[in-house]
């Protein structure tokens, strides 16, 4: 796996050293530019897929499912669906 790993990009973001990783005590919250930002890191290392920003940024939001981060409020799977739905297109403007 590439280094730095996402996660490990995202805890950076976040501010912090480890996250909590539970359902319940989830309190991780990171904004859609700042997985912007991880995932422009990532791609000029060359380490993502997607053709463009939102599809890359999908990529990196996917690796917060499994860390249980929210981004903007919402739970990953339902940001990846509020990405999906076109409403935050503005943003990747």
């Amino acid at each position: 796996m590439p280094k730095p790993w996402t996660s490990e990009l995202i805890k950076k973001a976040l501010g912090v050293k480890k996250c909590n990783g539970s359902l319940d005590a989830a309190t991780e919250d990171l904004s859609l530019e700042k997985a912007m930002d991880v995932a422009r890191q990532k791609n000029d290392d060359g380490h993502l897929t997607g053709a463009d920003l939102k599809a890359q940024t999908r990529e990196v939001i996917g690796t917060c499912v499994a860390m249980r981060v929210k981004i903007d409020g919402l739970w990953a799977k339902d940001a990846l669906k509020t990405i999906e739905n076109g409403d935050w297109d503005e943003r990747f403007a």
